[in-house]
């Protein structure tokens, strides 16, 4: 098995139970404003997110434009009467402070450390969010660095963002360097893009319809102990 020296981690169901700290935030902002949470009510914000998503990445919205009508969406949907952009703040400052970790990420961080090898997370996360929480993280100390696509100026899998990262960081040859990542749009497109092997986390165990083929696939983070 082939050894890595740098290591490019997506943040989102990566590294962080997303999923987790996107329950526990609406969960929470929903019962602030009397209202009650259940799968529905989460399973519809996530479609709205998404397309709201898909706007934002063909340039119909902008980002700020995005995080208020989202709520927006939802709330008409439920009947409810709550200020889009005031949920939408207190919704970030709460995903902000949920740094569960995916199962195993806390080790395997651990021991790319110590072994002298690099760790960054490259995401394309808003800014805020990501950053309250790498920093609250218990993982934060194995971190050698972040490169938040707010901050780039380009996201994943844009080439550009990859080559910002590579003239940031020590990378003493690109086949020494790996991404590892949950999406295979974002991470494993851009990896390939930029010229580094790539390692698919299929975290859910799901079929790959989209003809991007990932130098590794992987379901769970101790299957990384071979690359270091």
């Amino acid at each position: 098995m082939k050894k890595y020296d740098v290591f490019l981690f997506d943040a989102d169901n990566t590294l962080y139970d997303y999923d987790l700290a996107e329950k526990n935030a609406l969960s929470i902002m929903l019962e602030q404003y009397g209202l009650s949470y259940n799968e529905e009510i989460r399973e519809k914000y996530r479609e709205i997110n998404q397309a709201a998503w898909s706007s934002f990445e063909r340039g119909e919205i902008t980002k700020t434009e995005l995080q208020s009508t989202r709520f927006e969406r939802l709330f008409k949907h439920m009947g409810a009467n709550v200020n889009g952009e005031a949920f939408n703040n207190g919704y970030l400052e709460l995903l902000g402070r949920g740094s569960f970790l995916i199962d195993g990420a806390y080790e395997i961080c651990k021991f790319i450390a110590a072994s002298g090898k690099k760790l960054y997370i490259v995401t394309n996360g808003l800014l805020a969010t990501q950053e309250a929480r790498i920093k609250h993280s218990t993982i934060s100390k194995y971190i050698s660095g972040s490169f938040i696509s707010e901050v780039v100026g380009y996201e994943k899998p844009h080439i550009k963002y990859f080559e910002h990262v590579f003239s940031s960081i020590s990378l003493p040859q690109k086949d020494r360097a790996i991404i590892i990542g949950d999406n295979l749009r974002a991470d494993i497109a851009g990896g390939i893009n930029a010229g580094i092997d790539t390692c698919w986390f299929n975290l859910r165990g799901e079929d790959d319809n989209t003809g991007i083929k990932p130098t590794y696939e992987i379901l769970k983070l101790s299957e990384l102990y071979g690359f270091v």
